[in-house]
């Protein structure tokens, strides 16, 4: 047998080895054959059948046999030649099973005439074994037993075996009758009653179809609202007849979608996918109505009204704004059935759109048609196929109306050649859908005519010098050309005013402050300024819109040109103006007409403008805009101000939003303007005045520009630094703002209230009645009586539950003890205790406590008890234990036994009545009597035996004699005769003779609590210990107090989906990965270990584990190994982790539901049932689960899981048994096909749907064809595009896979949602903003500052955005869309390749466009992983930097800079693209400081200016260059980080906080993060090169290789750290400073800085300061460095390779001209510095200069001789090395005799290298520049061994200072507990693990 028969022989054998659930070894779903059928095949009968084979292998081998074959055969009959991807190799491994085992098994041949008759027998043996008419009626008497009772677990195991018996008979049958069609008539009503009986295994996906078919196991179908709106679904009268021979299911009567099936050939899945979708938004919307009560419910027109609206509201308002009439006449005419059927053909066409579901008009124009089409069909007797749909015969939407779109799409797409094509080039998503906003789209007609629209363009040109691309048509109304014009572009009002404010406070200054005449005529001079720079902004427009003229608009062409004209004319008009009036005032008396000329127009101009724009974004005067559109004037004037879109129109908010907002910004502005006056213009007046004066400056070079212009070098140079802080300073003070705003407004909504465990207790006895108020709503008629003790007892009974069901999650995830546990249980408080009974760890210790006091006390009863009650829990203890004691020795004790009880009882309460308990009993003698109780109940909590009984009545007759006689101060003289005979009866010895042992529920548990009560002496104030348990326990608890709107009961919530997209990321740690130890010898298991010991204790105990066992024992067991990988995986960044906690929100649902049965009863009988507040078994009743699934679903969305099932990868196989644990999980993926067309394989892609089936693999539910490969943009927003067909109601939440979510949190959901019913303003809210808790924050310090900085910002930051400043966006997940809203706009992210790589803000910026809303919400969390490792965070911050460079460029960001009013632009602006730009200027500053600082001390200026007027050290330097080195640092952004800790945890943990992080240097790591953000920024709008960096989420605990680093930092930190201590080096030495403290003073920031950026990645590397991995990685990086590489070697292993990887974003001539102007600035220091050499004298002349080039070429030539290339030379060494010696000694001959013979000194030639270093990096850069050009010149050679020596160069600089503080091994130590001492607080021995002293010998 051949190899590859062997390997297929052993799959099959593994496929047919039956595994009743479908689980391997360790946990993964067994694999099989018939889970490897090749998806080429398209079949799923084979799949069935294979699996049924496996599942009777053992029982029948022969049926399995007759299975396989048919099997064979099916696969044999769809692809007969074995041409699809896999089916060779499926088909030969079947036929060898078939061959050569199963045949085996029968002796002699096999007489296959047989086979029929042998299923038929099987077939009837299987229904008589498995008793098949029993199994539904035992399963339906179960269900009838009572669905909440504790049979659940028995009726589940009862319906997953009916199940399976009819799912294999269901097959049996199938293959029956496709084998023979003499199947006897009895047995074939016998298949076909089974097959009837199958309809739960059907896939299905929420809802079986039809309803009316016999079902028992899902009770959504009994659901009124369900059945309503599946009838609203029905065929109805007035609608064409179908064809007979169109087919559909006998089980179920034709309906709307079946026409519309028919008539436009929508694809079955398509169909089926939106019927249900369709029925669940109808259903969920009628619920919000009132559920319909009737037999034969019906959907209020109201339900489908709302619907209706919502899903066509897109549509109307295309229809409004291109002002043509909709399909439909009037809205009131349209019937509630062709709402229906608008809504479904809408969905249908949506639900088959793929890519083009990203152009929202387009589909408004394609139903506009295809509705127009529809009204066609339904006035005929029979439905006819539509003709757009039509070719050929075939009817099919997706050939004809998708596909042809979607080809040009893909071939624009194609054209953009993977991102590094220009936006210019070719059309976006975008572009094509803007298409639409005109009535030219009608040109396209219908069906399709294919005009210009549908061009495909020409490949674009590969020759990197050539300008321009292939023939392509032009883009629409918006072209993102790659400039940084595009800030000024969009944000122009911002830089006016700016610019403006700043020339007229500059006036001022200079006219010493005074407002005179003089000082008025001067600041008129804006007038000029504000139209030249409107000029400007005309200008840019007309620039921006090259390359989309031709497919614009001729109306939005003209008013460009127009707006040009218009402004250059007022431009030359004001100017000239203005010009001959100063004129004219300089003339002797002189009138000024033209002056006064001048005021009149520029306040006739001036009150126009500001009256427009009065008019147009001051909300209140938006009716008065709409009053003055009559006026064709007012039309035209707002048209030319404004262009008019069909997004971005109505961008107004409430007049008192808009008041908040103004107030806001013009506090910010007063302040920021007042700053810039006193301390950065004026200080600078006075030395300008004085440097423009100065005369006859002898300059040290050769000077060319300086002469005679006032020196006006000298004076930019001064100004410069201070302009750049003027732009830069209002960020600063919008930071500061906004962080005290937010604070403000958290402390408003109680945040921070509850932040501690002492709070949670003090505040516990409240938490009932907030909890019922807001998260569980009970019925008025539900609600108790007035008294306040039933009150709070009801309360306590409906919030135990929910309590307790937290606690039990807790301490599922391993934070809680068992112990623990118990104490935080909340009693049921259903019992007949007349109190409320706590939970144990606030009344732990408090007897004790209390009983000290009594014995303790000689004060009155009321002195006593005012002292108890003092503390509430010892009071509510002292009760309890009363009533509790009471209570059960009642139970237990019979005839004078209770009447004893009952006297004593009798006899504390009239001494309580007459205040003399004191008299009346010896409370010293109190411990006697807890000790006898204690005693008893100890005994009474064992099991009930004869000797245990004994001891019990021992007890009591113990405790009776110590109250009688130690206890009792005086004799009870009532009731004395009774007192008599419990005296006679002791005596007797049959007083306690028998007791009632406890065997109520009830009364068992009271005695547990009360036992536990009188033995736990500690104080449970700490409990919980572990700090997650804690933080979420106290920010629930806080939450119940928070403003949030009341739930409603499930049935009337919103529903809602949550969408987790996912590519190839970990799923579930697999043990090698757990037990794999990295260099130091350290696995994660080991890891997780040491960080999370609590946690790991805990688990050992929940799995029954002794945590001192020998760890090799946890592995012997399966089930173990997969819980230790569950519990290691829920501590990582995991999709498992994702899931659990997005599944919590089912749990919480199913919770709810089973808990609001009982709402509309009556309290009393309600409060008297033990199960009202009884949760066993909640998750198996149908109806919870009903419930939830239709109102929450779950869609992850697996991109390549089809190829990842097909190659087995483990990825599959986690995802696989996440589904079989979670029931509700369904799991989206992009299949991909290849089938025979014409005997060419042809690729087909497939959008599917797939759940867990019975036998634990996935069952395919839907799958939808899409007209090619789904990617043609960004890959997550591509992939969540494809999968959002698949989610469900009215709002879904998008959520990463590195988040999580918490059980608690899960039970706010409903109130979430109710906020779309909220009152935000005047839109309604379409995103819902959510907070995060990042749980990422404690591995690390590095980890804890990205927490620290991404808290601040996801609470505190995003508050502020929602409220006041109403521009919050979408920031990533977890945010909570209006589903219906975004999926009919575009979807719920943008998807065009680059310009939308960050994808989720665009979904903000198109909500906002569209008139959406979105809000901020902090009463609910979501947990959030985030990076934890410098090189993850460098990544991600160079991601998000890179993403708001494209934003920078695009359409979205212009429209918004230009349709909002100014102050909320400037808040977006500010909160956005502002941001990064005010990073990249705040290291700009520092440049420009240093190289104007350099200028004034090379060029000789400096000196000059310090000898005569001592102007170098101003105000205005020291105040900007202060403010520039406090945003550098960090501490503006730490403002809003230390007033959120103040809020949530307290002034001074948060002092604590923050004096801990400077300690652990964050200053250095902000800094550090501005150089990652300022170079992707710059680079990125520049020349591009943004990318999706995947960045990897694991723990990061491994030392970074230098190399590593190197290759990371270099381009973005250390060329530009090193260039900054080059200018500090230069200033040093040349600069002219009074004192080293001045020079201190002045360049400490510019010092840090660099340090910084030089140093931090090796500062906050794990054993970056330990000497053998220095040693190491010296090794490796000289390997690296020298390593030539080659084809195919990557950038971390060859430093040519990498050299090549990081020029490749200089691909176009525009990027290669500013490449080369940014380098000239190197040149600078050799100008400079030559002519301060001693050797050059006072000669200025150029010929000095010149010669330098001389000595730079010479020293090129000798790099070149001793660099030469040996392998060029071989057989001239001795020649070779003969000419290096000679020149060696000629270059040291010549450098002695120099210094010998001329003035050339030892200093000079260190001053020589300080100017020809960067020289060279200069002359490199453009040479990297041209690489093209200087390859083709030949020298690219020598071009890269210079560029590898400065690379040498660099790295010694940074690693010899490494080195030398690696010699000390202290500064190890000092390292490691500095990045790692959030994690030594939580018990982490980081020096241990990273020592690689690995104690865990079990690993």
């Amino acid at each position: 047998m051949s190899r590859a028969e062997e390997l297929w022989e052993r799959l099959v054998r593994a496929a047919l080895r039956r595994e009743r659930f479908g689980i391997g070894s360790v946990g993964h779903p067994a694999g099989g054959i018939a889970g490897y059928v090749p998806s080429s095949l398209n079949n799923r009968d084979i799949d069935t059948i294979l699996r049924v084979a496996d599942e009777i292998q053992d029982e029948e081998p022969n049926v399995a046999r007759i299975l396989c074959e048919h099997a064979y055969s099916l696969a044999q009959n769809l692809d007969p030649n074995s041409e699809g991807r896999g089916v060779l190799q499926f088909k030969t491994g079947l036929m060898s099973v078939i061959k050569q085992k199963l045949a085996k098994r029968e002796v002699g041949t096999i007489d296959r005439s047989q086979d029929v008759a042998r299923l038929l027998e099987f077939y009837r043996l299987y229904r008589e074994k498995n008793n098949v008419d029993k199994l539904r009626e035992e399963e339906m008497m179960l269900r009838e037993s009572g669905v909440f009772s504790g049979n659940l677990g028995e009726l589940e195991r009862k319906t997953l075996k009916r199940k399976r018996v009819f799912g294999t008979l269901r097959v049996l049958g199938m293959v029956l009758e496709q084998l023979t069609e003499e199947i006897p008539a009895e047995l074939k009503r016998v298949i076909e009653s089974d097959a009837a009986m199958t309809e739960d295994l059907i896939a299905y996906n929420i809802i079986p179809f039809p309803l009316d078919a016999p079902t028992i196991t899902n009770a959504i179908v009994s659901f009124p609202e369900v059945r309503a709106a599946v009838s609203a679904l029905k065929h109805y009268r007035s609608l064409p007849k179908l064809p007979s021979d169109f087919s559909i299911p006998e089980t179920r009567s034709p309906d709307l979608m079946d026409f519309l099936h028919y008539v436009f050939g929508f694809q079955k899945d398509n169909v089926s996918n939106q019927r249900e979708h369709v029925v669940l938004l109808l259903a969920n919307e009628q619920s919000r109505h009132g559920i319909p009560e009737e037999p034969e419910p019906k959907l209020d027109e109201a339900a489908v009204q709302k619907v209706f609206l919502k899903s066509l509201d897109n549509y109307i308002k295309w229809c409004n704004y291109l002002c043509i009439q909709p399909v439909w006449s009037s809205l009131d005419a349209v019937s509630k059935e062709k709402k229906v059927l608008f809504v479904s053909l809408y969905f249908l066409i949506w639900g088959e759109a793929a890519n083009i579901r990203f152009l929202p008009e387009c589909l408004c124009y394609i139903f506009h048609h295809m509705a127009r089409e529809m009204d066609e069909a339904l006035r005929q007797q029979i439905a006819q196929p539509a003709n757009s749909c039509s070719k050929d015969g075939v009817v099919s939407f997706l050939d004809q109306v998708i596909t042809p779109l979607y080809d040009v799409v893909a071939a624009e797409a194609a054209n953009n050649e993977n991102g590094r094509a220009p936006h210019s080039a070719w059309r976006n998503y975008d572009d094509f859908n803007e298409y639409f906003w005109s009535l030219h789209c009608f040109d396209l007609s219908w069906p399709w005519r294919k005009t210009s629209f549908f061009q495909k363009p020409e490949p674009r040109s590969k020759n990197p010098l050539k300008l321009g691309g292939g023939q392509h048509r032009g883009k629409t109304s918006f072209v993102e050309h790659r400039t940084f014009f595009h800030l000024y572009h969009s944000f122009h009002r911002l830089w006016i005013f700016l610019v403006m404010m700043f020339q007229g406070l500059t006036i001022i200054a200079f006219n010493n402050g005074h407002l005179n005449a003089k000082t008025l005529r001067e600041v008129l001079s804006l007038g000029p300024t504000f139209v030249v720079m409107k000029f400007t902004e005309s200008v840019l427009d007309v620039i921006m819109m090259y390359g989309a003229y031709s497919t614009t608009r001729r109306l939005a062409v003209s008013r460009i040109f127009l707006r040009f004209i218009w402004f250059g004319v007022a431009s030359v008009v004001v100017s000239f103006l203005y010009v001959r009036a100063l004129q004219e005032e300089s003339k002797p008396n002189s009138n000024s007409v033209v002056f006064r000329l001048y005021l009149i127009v520029i306040g006739i101009y001036g009150g126009i403008h500001f009256f427009i724009s009065f008019l147009m974004r001051i909300p209140a005067c938006h009716r008065l805009t709409e009053l003055c559109d009559q006026f064709s004037l007012i039309r035209f004037i707002k048209w030319m101000r404004q262009e008019r879109y069909y997004v971005g129109r109505g961008m107004y908010e409430r007049t008192t939003d808009f008041i908040k907002y103004m107030i806001f910004w013009l506090i910010i502005l007063s302040g920021k303007f007042a700053f810039a006056y006193f301390f950065q213009i004026k200080p600078l007046v006075k030395p300008t005045r004085t440097v423009i004066a100065m005369d006859n400056i002898e300059y040290s070079w050769h000077d060319f520009v300086s002469r005679n212009n006032h020196n006006a070098l000298t004076v930019v140079s001064l100004w410069a630094p201070v302009i750049a802080m003027y732009l830069l300073d209002i960020y600063i003070f919008y930071t500061v703002l906004s962080a005290v705003w937010g604070f403000l407004l958290g402390a408003r909504d109680r945040l921070g209230e509850i932040r501690s465990l002492d709070a949670v207790q003090k505040l516990f006895e409240e938490f009932p009645e907030a909890f019922m108020k807001r998260l569980h709503p009970v019925r008025a008629s539900a609600s108790p009586s007035s008294e306040v003790v039933e009150k709070s007892k009801f309360d306590a009974a409906r919030f135990s539950p929910f309590w307790n069901e937290i606690i039990k999650n807790l301490r599922e995830e391993d934070y809680l003890t068992n112990f623990e546990m118990e104490l935080l249980f909340m009693p049921k408080n259903t019992g007949k205790l007349p109190l409320v009974q706590w939970p144990l760890f606030l009344l732990a210790s408090k007897i004790f406590l209390a009983k000290d006091i009594a014995a303790e006390s000689r004060d009155s009863q009321d002195e006593l008890w005012e002292r108890i009650s003092r503390d509430e829990y010892m009071k509510y203890a002292v009760q309890e234990c009363y009533y509790a004691l009471r209570y059960i020795l009642t139970a237990i004790l019979e005839a004078e036994g209770r009447t004893w009880v009952e006297r004593i009882y009798e006899g504390i309460e009239a001494s309580i009545t007459k205040k003399t308990i004191s008299d009346d009993f010896q409370l010293n003698k109190l411990q006697l009597v807890i000790s006898r109780v204690t005693a008893l109940l100890g005994i009474l909590n064992q099991a009930e035996k004869p000797e245990h009984e004994k001891g019990a009545v021992k007890a009591v007759q113990d405790l009776y004699d110590v109250v009688r006689h130690d206890v009792l101060a005086i004799y009870l003289r009532e009731h004395s005769d009774q007192w008599q005979s419990i005296l006679k009866a002791r005596t007797e010895g049959r007083l306690f003779a028998k007791l009632n042992w406890p065997r109520d529920p009830e009364l068992k548990a009271q005695v547990k609590r009360l036992y536990s009560l009188l033995t736990i002496k500690d104080s449970a104030s700490n409990v919980p210990k572990n700090l997650e348990a804690r933080r979420r326990l106290e920010f629930f608890t806080n939450s119940l107090f928070m403003d949030m709107p009341p739930a409603r009961p499930v049935q009337e919530m919103l529903s809602f989906s949550v969408f987790t997209p996912y590519y190839s990321e970990i799923v579930l740690y697999s043990m090698n990965e757990l037990l794999k130890k990295n260099e130091d010898g350290i696995s994660i298991l080991f890891y997780l270990q040491k960080i999370y010991p609590d946690e790991w204790k805990n688990f050992l105990a929940r799995i029954g584990r002794d945590e001192n066992a020998a760890e090799t024992e946890l592995y012997d067991s399966p089930s173990d190994i997969l819980e230790l990988r569950f519990w290691a995986s829920y501590r990582g960044q995991t999709l498992a982790r994702t899931v659990r906690g997005m599944m919590y929100y089912r749990k919480a649902l199913m919770l709810q539901t089973y808990l609001e049965r009982e709402n509309a009863g009556d309290t009393e009988a309600a409060l008297s049932r033990l199960e009202t507040t009884d949760t066993q078994g909640y998750e198996l009743s149908p109806e919870a689960r009903a419930r939830a699934d239709l109102k929450f679903t779950y869609v992850v969305t697996c991109q390549i899981y089809g190829r990842q099932k097909e190659e087995q990868k483990p990825e599959a196989t986690d995802i696989a048994l996440l589904m079989q644990r979670n029931e509700a999980l369904r799991v989206a993926f992009i299949d991909v096909v290849e089938t025979l067309k014409d005997g060419k394989v042809h690729t087909e892609y497939y959008s599917k749907l797939v759940k867990a089936d019975i036998n634990g693999k996935d069952k395919e539910i839907y799958a939808i064809k899409l007209p090619g490969d789904p990617k043609l943009g960004e890959g997550k927003p591509e992939n969540q595009n494809h999968a959002i067909v698949f989610t469900r109601g009215n709002a879904v939440q998008t959520i990463d896979m590195n988040q999580d979510n918490y059980f608690e949190e899960a039970l706010k959901v409903r109130n979430l949602l109710e906020e779309f019913d909220r009152d935000h303003g005047i839109r309604p809210p379409t995103i819902l903003g959510v907070r995060e808790h990042v749980f990422t924050g404690s591995v690390s310090s590095l980890a804890s500052f990205m927490s620290n900085q991404e808290s601040s910002f996801v609470t505190l930051g995003q508050r502020v955005l929602a409220t006041p400043l109403k521009v919050r966006m979408h920031y990533g997940h977890p945010d909570v869309f209006d589903r219906v809203f975004h999926i009919t706009r575009g979807g719920i992210s943008k998807a065009s390749r680059i310009i939308n790589i960050s994808e989720d803000i665009y979904a903000g910026f198109n909500s906002t466009l569209r008139q959406g809303n979105i809000t901020h919400h902090e009463y609910i969390q979501v947990g959030k992983g985030r990076d934890v490792g410098l090189n993850q965070i460098a990544l991600f911050e160079g991601k998000v930097a890179g993403g708001n460079g494209e934003q920078v460029l695009s359409r979205d960001v212009y429209r918004l800079g230009q349709l909002f009013d100014f102050f909320r632009m400037m808040s977006f602006y500010f909160t956005t693209v502002g941001f990064y730009f005010c990073t990249m200027l705040t290291v700009l500053t520092i440049y420009i400081f240093l190289y104007g600082r350099a200028y004034l001390a090379l060029s000789g200026v400096g000196e000059t200016m310090q000898e005569r007027a001592r102007i170098m050290d101003n105000a205005a330097l020291e105040a900007a260059l202060n403010t520039q080195f406090l945003f550098q640092i960090g501490i503006f952004s730490a403002v809003p980080m230390v007033l959120g800790f103040i809020l949530e945890q307290g002034f001074l943990r948060a002092i604590v906080s923050f004096i801990t992080m400077q300690l652990q240097l964050c200053t250095v790591f902000f800094t550090f993060s501005l150089g990652t953000r300022t170079h992707y920024f710059g680079r990125t709008i520049l020349h591009g090169g943004a990318r999706y960096q995947a960045t990897g989420r694991g723990f990061v605990v491994r030392h970074i290789k230098f190399s590593e680093n190197y290759r990371l930092y270099s381009r973005s930190h250390f060329v530009k750290g090193l260039e900054v201590v080059l200018l500090l080096v230069v200033y040093l030495a040349y600069g002219y400073n009074d004192s080293a403290l001045s020079y201190i003073l002045l360049s400490i920031s510019s010092w840090f800085m660099a340090l910084s950026w030089l140093f931090a990645p090796y500062l906050f590397n794990p054993s970056g300061f330990e000497w053998q991995k220095i040693v190491e990685d010296f090794r490796d990086w000289t390997n690296w460095l020298f390593y030539r590489g080659g084809i195919g070697v990557k950038g971390e292993e060859s430093w040519e390779a990498w050299w090549d990887e990081e020029m490749a974003h200089i691909r176009t001539m525009r990027g290669r001209i500013f490449e080369t102007i940014l380098s000239l600035r190197f040149f600078l220091f050799q100008y400079g510095i030559v002519y301060k050499l001693n050797v050059q004298g006072t000669n200025t002349s150029l010929t000095v200069y010149g010669f330098s080039w001389v000595v730079l070429a010479v020293l090129i030539i000798l790099f070149k001789v001793f660099t030469f290339s040996q392998k060029m030379s071989v057989n001239f060494q001795l020649l070779l090395r003969f000419i290096q010696g000679v020149s060696f000694m000629i270059a040291i001959a010549g450098v002695a005799v120099a210094v010998a013979l001329t003035d050339l000194s030892i200093p000079d030639i260190f001053a020589s290298i300080l100017a020809f270093v960067p020289t060279g990096w200069g002359i490199l850069s453009i040479a990297a520049a041209w690489k093209p050009l200087v390859k083709k010149t030949g020298l690219w050679k020598s071009v890269r061994s210079m560029a590898r020596l400065y690379d040498a160069g660099m790295g010694m600089i940074i690693f010899v200072p490494v080195a030398f503080f690696s010699w000390f091994p202290f500064v190890s130590t000092f390292q490691t507990r500095l990045m790692f001492n959030q994690a030594f607080s939580r018990g982490l021995e980081i020096s241990l693990i990273l020592a690689g002293n690995n104690p865990n010998t079990g690993l």
